[in-house]
Protein backbone atom coordinates (compact mmCIF):
# COMPACT_ATOMS: atom_id res chain seq x y z
CA UNK A 1 0.00 0.00 0.00
CA UNK A 2 1.73 3.41 -0.68
CA UNK A 3 2.16 5.34 2.13
CA UNK A 4 1.38 9.02 2.12
CA UNK A 5 4.69 11.33 1.84
CA UNK A 6 5.42 13.66 4.89
CA UNK A 7 7.47 17.05 5.17
CA UNK A 8 10.71 15.83 6.60
CA UNK A 9 12.65 18.64 8.47
CA UNK A 10 15.64 18.38 11.07
CA UNK A 11 14.94 18.92 14.55
CA UNK A 12 16.71 22.80 15.52
CA UNK A 13 19.56 21.22 17.71
CA UNK A 14 23.15 21.23 17.92
CA UNK A 15 25.27 19.30 19.43
CA UNK A 16 28.69 17.09 18.74
CA UNK A 17 26.80 13.82 17.75
CA UNK A 18 23.66 15.42 15.70
CA UNK A 19 24.84 17.80 12.70
CA UNK A 20 21.53 19.86 11.68
CA UNK A 21 21.11 22.02 9.29
CA UNK A 22 21.30 26.16 10.06
CA UNK A 23 17.86 27.37 7.96
CA UNK A 24 18.24 30.86 8.82
CA UNK A 25 16.22 34.16 7.61
CA UNK A 26 16.16 37.47 7.35
CA UNK A 27 13.49 39.96 8.34
CA UNK A 28 11.35 40.99 5.74
CA UNK A 29 11.54 43.98 4.33
CA UNK A 30 8.86 46.95 4.61
CA UNK A 31 6.88 47.95 1.53
CA UNK A 32 7.81 51.35 1.24
CA UNK A 33 5.18 53.74 -0.79
CA UNK A 34 5.25 56.35 -2.57
CA UNK A 35 2.65 59.03 -0.47
CA UNK A 36 4.16 61.40 2.30
CA UNK A 37 0.68 60.59 4.66
CA UNK A 38 0.90 57.01 3.77
CA UNK A 39 4.86 56.41 4.42
CA UNK A 40 4.19 58.50 8.02
CA UNK A 41 1.52 55.58 8.64
CA UNK A 42 3.60 52.98 8.39
CA UNK A 43 6.39 54.37 9.88
CA UNK A 44 4.27 55.47 13.26
CA UNK A 45 2.95 51.73 13.08
CA UNK A 46 6.68 50.13 12.67
CA UNK A 47 7.37 52.23 15.55
CA UNK A 48 4.54 51.22 18.03
CA UNK A 49 5.73 47.21 16.65
CA UNK A 50 9.11 48.06 17.74
CA UNK A 51 8.01 49.59 21.57
CA UNK A 52 5.92 46.33 22.01
CA UNK A 53 8.90 44.04 20.76
CA UNK A 54 11.05 46.11 22.93
CA UNK A 55 9.09 45.77 25.95
CA UNK A 56 7.74 42.40 25.45
CA UNK A 57 11.70 41.03 25.13
CA UNK A 58 12.46 42.43 28.25
CA UNK A 59 9.85 41.68 30.21
CA UNK A 60 10.36 37.82 29.36
CA UNK A 61 14.65 37.63 28.92
CA UNK A 62 14.91 37.01 32.76
CA UNK A 63 12.59 33.53 32.06
CA UNK A 64 14.47 31.58 29.37
CA UNK A 65 17.55 29.55 30.11
CA UNK A 66 20.31 28.30 27.76
CA UNK A 67 20.01 24.35 28.39
CA UNK A 68 23.75 22.91 28.87
CA UNK A 69 24.70 19.32 27.74
CA UNK A 70 27.72 17.32 29.20
CA UNK A 71 28.66 13.81 28.36
CA UNK A 72 31.27 11.95 30.65
CA UNK A 73 33.53 10.03 29.21
CA UNK A 74 34.16 11.43 26.03
CA UNK A 75 37.10 9.87 24.00
CA UNK A 76 39.04 12.59 22.34
CA UNK A 77 41.81 10.44 21.15
CA UNK A 78 40.14 8.46 18.53
CA UNK A 79 40.32 9.44 15.11
CA UNK A 80 38.04 6.62 13.70
CA UNK A 81 33.70 7.61 13.38
CA UNK A 82 34.92 10.47 16.47
CA UNK A 83 31.87 12.42 15.62
CA UNK A 84 33.53 14.96 17.79
CA UNK A 85 36.74 15.80 15.64
CA UNK A 86 38.02 18.72 15.43
CA UNK A 87 35.60 20.25 17.30
CA UNK A 88 36.50 22.96 20.54
CA UNK A 89 35.66 21.33 23.64
CA UNK A 90 34.71 24.20 26.46
CA UNK A 91 34.92 22.25 29.96
CA UNK A 92 32.21 21.88 31.44
CA UNK A 93 33.06 20.58 35.27
CA UNK A 94 35.76 17.90 36.00
CA UNK A 95 33.69 14.74 34.90
CA UNK A 96 32.96 16.12 31.44
CA UNK A 97 32.13 18.26 28.56
CA UNK A 98 29.86 20.92 27.51
CA UNK A 99 29.21 18.85 24.49
CA UNK A 100 26.17 20.63 23.09
CA UNK A 101 23.14 23.38 23.93
CA UNK A 102 19.42 23.80 23.77
CA UNK A 103 16.63 26.53 25.21
CA UNK A 104 14.11 26.18 27.63
CA UNK A 105 11.99 28.49 29.64
CA UNK A 106 10.80 28.91 33.35
CA UNK A 107 7.11 27.60 33.37
CA UNK A 108 6.73 27.54 37.10
CA UNK A 109 8.61 29.99 40.07
CA UNK A 110 9.33 26.15 41.78
CA UNK A 111 11.94 25.66 38.95
CA UNK A 112 10.24 23.76 35.94
CA UNK A 113 11.39 24.49 33.01
CA UNK A 114 10.07 23.66 29.39
CA UNK A 115 12.27 21.98 26.95
CA UNK A 116 12.25 20.02 23.69
CA UNK A 117 12.58 15.79 24.19
CA UNK A 118 15.11 15.52 21.88
CA UNK A 119 17.07 18.39 23.87
CA UNK A 120 17.01 16.69 26.71
CA UNK A 121 16.60 12.91 25.30
CA UNK A 122 20.36 11.36 26.14
CA UNK A 123 20.39 9.63 29.10
CA UNK A 124 24.00 9.15 30.00
CA UNK A 125 24.40 13.11 29.86
CA UNK A 126 24.13 15.27 32.57
CA UNK A 127 22.43 18.92 32.19
CA UNK A 128 22.47 22.15 33.41
CA UNK A 129 20.79 25.68 32.53
CA UNK A 130 22.56 28.84 32.02
CA UNK A 131 20.49 31.56 33.47
CA UNK A 132 19.68 35.13 32.11
CA UNK A 133 22.35 36.76 34.63
CA UNK A 134 24.76 33.89 33.77
CA UNK A 135 24.23 31.31 37.15
CA UNK A 136 24.52 27.81 36.26
CA UNK A 137 21.99 25.72 37.55
CA UNK A 138 22.15 22.00 38.09
CA UNK A 139 19.16 20.19 36.04
CA UNK A 140 17.29 17.44 36.76
CA UNK A 141 14.91 15.43 33.78
CA UNK A 142 11.88 15.63 35.34
CA UNK A 143 9.60 14.02 31.88
CA UNK A 144 9.76 13.57 28.37
CA UNK A 145 6.84 13.34 26.43
CA UNK A 146 6.56 9.81 23.96
CA UNK A 147 3.91 12.19 21.36
CA UNK A 148 4.87 15.50 21.52
CA UNK A 149 8.72 16.57 21.45
CA UNK A 150 8.30 18.08 24.74
CA UNK A 151 10.24 17.67 28.18
CA UNK A 152 10.42 19.03 31.39
CA UNK A 153 13.51 20.02 33.95
CA UNK A 154 13.79 20.67 37.17
CA UNK A 155 16.08 23.12 39.26
CA UNK A 156 16.65 23.62 43.04
CA UNK A 157 15.11 26.86 44.43
CA UNK A 158 12.10 28.99 44.64
CA UNK A 159 11.35 32.85 43.09
CA UNK A 160 11.95 31.98 39.33
CA UNK A 161 10.45 34.07 37.07
CA UNK A 162 7.87 32.13 35.19
CA UNK A 163 6.51 32.94 31.91
CA UNK A 164 2.73 32.54 30.75
CA UNK A 165 1.19 30.14 28.21
CA UNK A 166 -1.23 32.07 25.75
CA UNK A 167 -3.94 30.73 24.34
CA UNK A 168 -2.57 29.12 20.93
CA UNK A 169 -6.34 28.42 19.56
CA UNK A 170 -6.81 31.90 19.20
CA UNK A 171 -3.70 32.51 16.82
CA UNK A 172 -3.83 33.69 13.50
CA UNK A 173 -1.98 33.68 10.30
CA UNK A 174 0.56 37.06 9.82
CA UNK A 175 0.50 37.10 13.22
CA UNK A 176 3.85 38.59 14.77
CA UNK A 177 5.90 36.56 17.06
CA UNK A 178 9.45 36.31 18.52
CA UNK A 179 11.75 34.14 19.18
CA UNK A 180 14.28 33.71 22.00
CA UNK A 181 16.92 31.02 22.27
CA UNK A 182 20.42 29.63 22.62
CA UNK A 183 21.33 30.32 18.77
CA UNK A 184 23.72 27.66 17.75
CA UNK A 185 24.46 26.83 21.55
CA UNK A 186 27.07 30.05 21.53
CA UNK A 187 24.67 33.21 21.38
CA UNK A 188 22.49 32.68 24.68
CA UNK A 189 19.42 34.53 24.60
CA UNK A 190 18.77 35.47 20.91
CA UNK A 191 16.48 37.40 19.47
CA UNK A 192 14.59 37.04 16.15
CA UNK A 193 11.02 37.82 15.06
CA UNK A 194 8.68 37.16 12.08
CA UNK A 195 5.25 36.27 11.55
CA UNK A 196 2.78 32.97 11.86
CA UNK A 197 2.85 31.95 8.61
CA UNK A 198 0.71 28.78 8.94
CA UNK A 199 -1.04 27.19 11.78
CA UNK A 200 -2.12 23.08 12.32
CA UNK A 201 0.81 21.71 9.92
CA UNK A 202 1.41 18.05 9.94
CA UNK A 203 4.52 17.20 9.62
CA UNK A 204 7.88 14.51 10.27
CA UNK A 205 10.31 15.74 12.17
CA UNK A 206 14.00 13.67 13.52
CA UNK A 207 17.33 13.06 12.71
CA UNK A 208 15.90 10.12 10.35
CA UNK A 209 17.02 7.99 12.63
CA UNK A 210 14.49 8.68 15.89
CA UNK A 211 11.62 10.87 13.81
CA UNK A 212 8.20 11.77 15.11
CA UNK A 213 4.92 12.64 13.58
CA UNK A 214 4.32 16.25 14.79
CA UNK A 215 0.69 17.85 15.03
CA UNK A 216 -0.68 20.94 15.39
CA UNK A 217 2.65 22.79 14.36
CA UNK A 218 3.03 26.29 14.22
CA UNK A 219 4.90 27.51 11.60
CA UNK A 220 7.00 30.96 11.12
CA UNK A 221 9.11 32.77 9.38
CA UNK A 222 11.02 34.12 12.56
CA UNK A 223 14.68 32.69 12.04
CA UNK A 224 15.05 29.21 14.49
CA UNK A 225 18.50 27.97 14.33
CA UNK A 226 19.81 24.84 16.21
CA UNK A 227 20.30 25.56 19.49
CA UNK A 228 17.00 27.69 19.42
CA UNK A 229 15.39 24.20 20.39
CA UNK A 230 12.81 24.69 23.17
CA UNK A 231 12.70 28.17 23.45
CA UNK A 232 9.63 30.39 23.66
CA UNK A 233 7.93 31.91 20.63
CA UNK A 234 5.68 34.60 22.04
CA UNK A 235 3.60 36.99 21.04
CA UNK A 236 4.05 41.06 21.66
CA UNK A 237 2.16 40.65 25.29
CA UNK A 238 5.28 38.24 25.99
CA UNK A 239 3.09 34.83 26.13
CA UNK A 240 4.19 32.02 25.27
CA UNK A 241 2.24 30.97 22.45
CA UNK A 242 4.67 27.75 21.11
CA UNK A 243 7.98 26.08 21.90
CA UNK A 244 10.45 26.51 19.19
CA UNK A 245 11.21 22.67 17.43
CA UNK A 246 12.46 22.15 14.27
CA UNK A 247 13.89 23.66 11.28
CA UNK A 248 13.68 22.24 7.62
CA UNK A 249 17.59 21.61 5.92
CA UNK A 250 18.31 23.74 2.98
CA UNK A 251 14.99 26.31 2.98
CA UNK A 252 14.42 29.74 4.61
CA UNK A 253 12.01 31.30 6.90
CA UNK A 254 10.43 27.98 7.60
CA UNK A 255 10.69 27.09 11.41
CA UNK A 256 7.73 24.83 13.69
CA UNK A 257 7.08 25.26 16.91
CA UNK A 258 4.19 23.64 19.03
CA UNK A 259 1.39 25.27 20.01
CA UNK A 260 1.30 26.20 23.66
CA UNK A 261 -2.17 24.70 24.55
CA UNK A 262 -1.01 21.12 24.46
CA UNK A 263 2.26 21.86 26.12
CA UNK A 264 -0.16 23.53 29.04
CA UNK A 265 -1.91 19.93 28.95
CA UNK A 266 1.95 18.15 29.42
CA UNK A 267 2.72 20.70 32.13
CA UNK A 268 -0.35 20.02 33.95
CA UNK A 269 0.48 16.64 33.95
CA UNK A 270 3.46 16.67 35.83
CA UNK A 271 1.97 18.48 38.00
CA UNK A 272 -0.76 16.34 39.21
CA UNK A 273 1.00 12.78 38.28
CA UNK A 274 4.33 13.60 38.36
CA UNK A 275 5.02 12.61 34.71
CA UNK A 276 3.33 13.40 31.27
CA UNK A 277 -0.02 10.94 30.68
CA UNK A 278 -1.16 10.55 27.58
CA UNK A 279 -4.50 9.42 26.47
CA UNK A 280 -3.94 6.10 24.13
CA UNK A 281 -6.63 3.60 21.88
CA UNK A 282 -3.93 1.23 20.70
CA UNK A 283 -4.30 1.65 16.73
CA UNK A 284 -1.66 2.36 14.16
CA UNK A 285 -2.90 4.24 11.51
CA UNK A 286 -2.78 7.06 8.50
CA UNK A 287 -4.71 10.04 7.57
CA UNK A 288 -6.58 9.76 4.69
CA UNK A 289 -6.33 12.45 1.41
CA UNK A 290 -8.62 11.95 -1.88
CA UNK A 291 -4.36 11.02 -3.51
CA UNK A 292 -3.92 8.23 -0.46
CA UNK A 293 -7.63 7.01 -1.22
CA UNK A 294 -7.48 6.98 -5.16
CA UNK A 295 -4.46 5.37 -5.42
CA UNK A 296 -5.50 2.45 -2.44
CA UNK A 297 -8.92 2.08 -3.89
CA UNK A 298 -9.98 3.49 -0.37
CA UNK A 299 -13.55 4.60 -0.35
CA UNK A 300 -13.46 7.06 2.00
CA UNK A 301 -11.18 10.54 1.50
CA UNK A 302 -11.04 11.51 5.20
CA UNK A 303 -10.08 9.79 8.38
CA UNK A 304 -8.12 7.84 10.03
CA UNK A 305 -7.03 4.63 8.40
CA UNK A 306 -5.82 1.83 10.91
CA UNK A 307 -3.13 0.15 8.91
CA UNK A 308 -0.45 -2.04 10.04
CA UNK A 309 3.43 -0.47 10.28
CA UNK A 310 5.93 -1.27 7.91
CA UNK A 311 8.19 -3.53 9.94
CA UNK A 312 7.30 -7.20 10.90
CA UNK A 313 5.54 -7.27 14.18
CA UNK A 314 3.56 -3.70 13.84
CA UNK A 315 -0.24 -5.15 14.50
CA UNK A 316 -2.37 -2.55 13.29
CA UNK A 317 -4.19 -2.72 16.95
CA UNK A 318 -1.86 -3.23 19.79
CA UNK A 319 -3.42 -6.72 21.22
CA UNK A 320 -5.19 -5.94 25.21
CA UNK A 321 -5.35 -2.17 23.73
CA UNK A 322 -8.55 -0.31 24.46
CA UNK A 323 -9.05 -0.51 20.39
CA UNK A 324 -8.99 -4.02 20.33
CA UNK A 325 -11.35 -4.59 23.20
CA UNK A 326 -13.62 -2.51 21.32
CA UNK A 327 -13.22 -4.72 18.20
CA UNK A 328 -11.70 -2.40 16.37
CA UNK A 329 -10.06 -4.12 13.01
CA UNK A 330 -7.05 -3.09 10.82
CA UNK A 331 -8.97 -0.95 7.39
CA UNK A 332 -11.34 0.24 9.90
CA UNK A 333 -11.58 3.65 8.49
CA UNK A 334 -12.46 6.07 12.20
CA UNK A 335 -14.61 9.19 10.43
CA UNK A 336 -15.37 11.18 13.81
CA UNK A 337 -14.61 10.74 17.80
CA UNK A 338 -17.85 11.94 19.62
CA UNK A 339 -19.34 13.16 16.70
CA UNK A 340 -16.56 15.51 15.53
CA UNK A 341 -14.64 15.00 12.05
CA UNK A 342 -11.23 13.41 12.05
CA UNK A 343 -9.48 14.69 9.19
CA UNK A 344 -6.37 16.30 8.07
CA UNK A 345 -6.87 19.53 9.79
CA UNK A 346 -8.17 17.83 12.97
CA UNK A 347 -6.33 14.26 12.95
CA UNK A 348 -7.25 12.14 15.31
CA UNK A 349 -4.19 12.32 17.62
CA UNK A 350 -5.07 15.81 17.99
CA UNK A 351 -8.78 14.99 18.37
CA UNK A 352 -7.14 12.48 21.59
CA UNK A 353 -4.87 14.61 23.12
CA UNK A 354 -7.56 16.82 24.41
CA UNK A 355 -8.84 13.57 26.54
CA UNK A 356 -7.37 11.84 29.74
CA UNK A 357 -7.31 8.36 30.46
CA UNK A 358 -10.15 6.83 31.99
CA UNK A 359 -12.32 9.37 29.81
CA UNK A 360 -14.68 7.74 27.55
CA UNK A 361 -15.24 8.16 23.98
CA UNK A 362 -17.07 7.78 21.00
CA UNK A 363 -16.21 6.61 17.52
CA UNK A 364 -17.51 6.75 14.21
CA UNK A 365 -16.27 3.45 11.90
CA UNK A 366 -16.50 2.61 8.55
CA UNK A 367 -15.88 -1.07 8.14
CA UNK A 368 -16.54 -1.84 4.14
CA UNK A 369 -20.03 -0.70 3.50
CA UNK A 370 -21.33 -0.93 6.66
CA UNK A 371 -20.89 2.26 8.82
CA UNK A 372 -21.80 2.43 13.27
CA UNK A 373 -20.50 3.81 16.42
CA UNK A 374 -18.99 2.14 19.44
CA UNK A 375 -17.45 3.62 22.75
CA UNK A 376 -14.26 2.14 24.41
CA UNK A 377 -12.67 3.57 27.17
CA UNK A 378 -8.93 5.47 27.13
CA UNK A 379 -5.99 3.91 28.80
CA UNK A 380 -2.63 5.78 29.72
CA UNK A 381 0.11 5.49 26.76
CA UNK A 382 2.43 2.84 27.09
CA UNK A 383 5.75 2.33 25.28
CA UNK A 384 5.99 -0.14 22.54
Amino acid sequence: MKRPAGIVVLVSFLSGAISGGIAGSVAPFALRVTSVPEQQGIRLAELDSEESIVRAVERVSPSVVSVLIAKKSVDRTSDIDDPFQGEEFVPFNEDGFRVGGGSGFFISDDGLIVTNRHVIADKEAEYSVMAHDGQILPAKVIAVDTVLDLGILKVEGSGFPALKLGDSDKLKTGQTVIAIGYALAEFENSVTKGIISGLNRRLIAGDFNDAEILEEAIQTDAAINPGNSGGPLLNLSGEVIGINTAVTDGAQSLGFALPSNAVARAVESVRKHGRIVRPWIGVRYVMLDEEFAKANDVKETQGALILRGSEEGEEAVIKDSPADKAGLQENDVILALNGLPVDEKHPLGTRLGRFAPGESIRLRIRRGEEVFEIELILEERKEL
